[in-house]
């Protein structure tokens, strides 16, 4: 599975920001400006630039195709986007488009609590996530020995004083995203 998510393109992306006169520090003339969208992919939450269609324009929090076939508002894909180059804007954006992301699709992120396994002899995956050390770790993979998790409550409720999985899903996701992380879990690398 982790292989084929590698090689698989975003077909749809949300949209950060939407800069009509391409980039503040473009020291380029106006005219030779060209527009510009920051966005990030839906399943693989990559972040690309984008160049929007002549004419057009996209909203703020708006999903885009963005795939081999005929894109309504995309004429082309520049192509990744380091974290460091979003806007303000993009960055304010970014943690709410993937709190909604997660919430929209809750079974990926429970099926890796189901199925989260060791890295090495000493590090697990579990203990990758923000605020999980290894007594957590050991709480989780009891108990879905007994029953595999079903939504982020059933964790809460059979894991003792574990941090909300859904916010350390989203912050573990944010950390990926930011570059620093040595090992990724939901971001395309």
């Amino acid at each position: 599975m982790e292989e084929q998510r590698r090689t698989q393109k975003e077909e749809t992306a949300i949209v950060l920001d939407f800069l009509p006169n391409g980039y503040p520090f473009d020291a380029r003339p106006l005219y030779k400006k060209t527009p510009i969208v920051q966005a990030v992919g839906k399943n693989h939450f990559v972040l690309l630039e984008l160049v929007p269609k002549k004419e057009c324009t996209v909203m703020t929090n708006e999903e885009i195709y963005i795939g081999e076939g005929k894109r309504d508002k995309i004429h082309h894909i520049i192509g990744r986007l380091p974290f460091e180059k979003l806007t303000t804007t993009a960055r304010q954006e970014l943690e709410y488009v993937i709190k909604e992301l997660v919430e929209k699709t809750p079974q990926r992120y429970i099926e890796f609590f189901n199925k989260a396994a060791p890295l090495t002899t000493r590090m697990h995956q579990l203990e990758l996530l923000p605020g999980l050390g290894k007594k957590h770790m050991w709480e989780i993979i009891e108990a879905r020995e007994i029953k595999q998790f079903e939504s982020f409550i059933d964790i809460r409720q059979r894991v003792k004083l574990i941090p909300d999985p859904e916010k350390i899903v989203i912050k573990r996701i944010l950390k990926e995203m930011e570059g620093n992380e040595k090992h990724k879990i939901f971001v395309e690398l």
